[in-house]
């Protein structure tokens, strides 16, 4: 596939501060989570650690102390069915990850952490190499769980996924035109791309899923080829960019699912609106597969009490648990047979990916380094 990428010539971290009335929720400040911007996407942030304000946590064994980086209210009742399941609360440390991350560090040794959860691999790979995980042996995780979406070493679990996929804009684009990642380079897209920044996760694990498949000299190819097309600089989330392909700003938008599907149960009329203009294509079904991101967890290192926080993960690979990661946020659970979110399932199912999550985290260095020197911004 070496001739396929040739290059065309031309070519917030704020903190989510809401209060649930069933489990104390901690949070950094504010000012804390602006210090721990990463420095060069995947750099640390010492000035996080040192501002953040001191946080009373339960230790104890009838408790888990949990920090997430997932900001969304109907997590609440994961927590909720694991107390009632096992009559241990959970005590939520809410935060994005890179103060996360940081927080644990500076706490070293007396950190009352138990679990990390992260909504990203590219965190839970940087928290890995920064060594805050410890290996678990649980054959209920390793049953339920793809191999491709945990830790060869169980240092840490998926526990849902993302699918990243091609968003189109139906009135100009015929579904036929579409095909795969690749195909986004063809000089047809000028003009037409639309997607976050290169410091955003997501844009880096795509395009380390890219290296895994290609290699270095393709995937910068392909990055150059890609940024060619680009309909304007990158800017804004995934919303933006659903938005502007609404508008026609371009016809196509590279962004996760789940964010169509928020759109379209939107009460606003123009959130539903754009989710009538806009739908989804999954790339790459008649090879190796749409790529696959995925939200989650491992027992930190210097956890206390290990076999509360083990109890914890596989309560989150329950059915149960994975019903309300379906439903709650309209991701895809990881678990075979648990049903989907009704308006996402009508989009249709797909091949993902199977390259091993893991690999993702390894390449995303390079990744950034790619997309650096192609220019994507």
């Amino acid at each position: 596939m070496g001739s396929q990428f040739s290059p065309i010539e031309n070519g917030n971290l704020g903190v989510n501060s809401k209060m649930d009335k069933m489990t104390r929720r901690t949070f950094l400040g504010a000012g804390t989570a602006v210090a721990a911007i990463a420095v060069g996407q995947f750099g640390s942030s010492k000035a996080a650690a040192r501002q953040a304000p001191a946080i009373r946590v339960a230790q104890s064994d009838q408790v888990v102390n949990l920090y997430s980086s997932r900001h969304y209210d109907t997590d609440q009742a994961l927590y909720d069915s694991f107390t009632a399941a096992t009559g241990i609360r959970v005590n939520l440390i809410e935060a994005e990850a890179d103060p996360l991350i940081e927080r644990i560090k500076g706490e070293g040794a007396n950190s009352p952490a138990d679990v990390l959860m992260t909504v990203d691999i590219g965190r839970l790979w940087r928290a890995q190499q920064e060594g805050l995980f410890q290996p678990v042996n649980s054959s209920v995780l390793n049953q339920a769980i793809p191999e491709n979406l945990r830790h060869p070493d169980g240092l840490w679990y998926g526990f849902s996924k993302r699918a990243r996929v091609i968003m189109y804009n139906k009135s100009n684009v015929n579904p036929s035109q579409l095909s795969t990642y690749e195909d986004l380079v063809d000089p047809k897209w000028r003009g037409q791309v639309l997607t976050r920044s290169s410091t955003n996760i997501y844009s880096v694990s795509l395009t380390a899923s890219m290296l895994a498949a290609h290699g270095p000299q393709e995937t910068e190819a392909w990055v150059r080829g890609l940024v060619a097309n680009f309909a304007r600089p990158p800017e804004g989330n995934d919303t933006a960019q659903l938005q502007a392909c609404a508008a026609g700003v371009g016809d196509l938008a590279l962004t996760n699912t789940y964010y169509l599907i928020r759109m379209a149960k939107s009460d606003k009329p123009e959130d539903r609106a754009v989710a009538e203009q806009v739908t989804i294509f999954f790339p790459n079904q008649r090879d190796r597969g749409t790529h696959v991101n995925i939200s989650g967890a491992g027992v930190v290192k210097t956890s206390r009490n290990k076999e509360a926080a083990t109890r914890f993960l596989e309560h989150l690979a329950s059915r149960e648990s994975q019903e309300i990661f379906a439903q709650g946020n309209n991701e895809y659970p990881v678990v075979e047979g648990v049903a989907l979110d009704p308006i996402l399932a009508s989009y249709g199912s797909f091949k993902g990916d199977p390259v091993n999550a893991a690999v993702i985290g390894e390449n995303s260095a390079e990744a950034i380094r790619i997309m650096d020197r192609a220019g994507w911004v």
